[in-house]
């Protein structure tokens, strides 16, 4: 009977060994996975994005105007159409710095192309590879917009309209999906209205104060501006 018993205690430690193994195993793997999912994902090099913002800048105002959009979303397709013609102007006579944020919430209604996050960063690929084109390419792209619970563009079509903006050196950034992970990195850190109970788009910022967005451009920026 001694010899049975102490067969069982030493299966006992050997499980209990096993266990406390596996324990440790799984929790390293937790660990791994937390500090990869924290971990800075890639930002684009270029001297008009603010790394930690996420921010395209256009123009060289001192004031500021902030839109946090989605390429698919219909609103903020009509809010760059509302806005353009003054912002550019606000833009090109000194008055402001308009910061484009691409940001990504529509990947759901792409049928799993994730089209809103592709988009946004190749809106990054074009800023990196040509300032100028910024702008435009986002004018090509709303004027062909793709309609919500389609399968979006393909890589292919959106580099198209970046080289008719003028970033033709962007085609391998946008294959790539070079910074889709910073799209989403960059999404979680946009700003929500008072009151919504998550992140929407267009989200408009005047001078860093959000703002009703009524797609009136004289009583959305430039009633707000100094």
């Amino acid at each position: 009977m001694a010899t049975a018993g102490k067969k069982s205690n030493g299966f006992a430690i050997v499980i209990s060994v096993i266990v406390v193994v596996a324990v440790v195993a799984v929790g390293g793997l937790v660990v791994w996975m937390n500090n990869a999912a924290s971990a800075p994902a890639e930002a684009p090099a270029a001297g008009i994005i603010n790394e930690d913002t996420g921010a395209i800048a256009i123009g060289d105002g001192d004031q500021t105007v902030d839109e946090y959009v989605d390429l698919m979303c219909p609103y903020c397709n009509q809010a760059f159409e509302a806005y353009s013609d003054t912002v550019t102007e606000l833009v090109e006579s000194g008055e402001i710095t308009l910061n484009i944020h691409p940001i990504s919430i529509l990947d759901n209604a792409s049928q799993g192309t994730q089209f809103s996050t592709r988009a946004a960063s190749a809106a990054y690929c074009v800023a990196e590879d040509n300032g100028d084109a910024v702008y435009p390419f986002f004018d090509l792209m709303y004027r062909n917009q793709p309609a919500e619970a389609t399968e979006g563009m393909t890589d292919d079509e959106i580099a198209g309209y970046a080289a008719d903006a003028g970033a033709e050196g962007a085609a391998d950034c946008i294959a790539n999906g070079e910074y889709m992970d910073y799209v989403t990195q960059m999404t979680q850190e946009t700003p929500i209205q008072e009151g919504a109970s998550g992140i929407s788009t267009p989200t408009v910022a005047v001078n860093g104060e959000l703002i009703s967005v009524t797609m009136d451009p004289q009583t959305d920026i430039v009633a707000n501006l100094d």
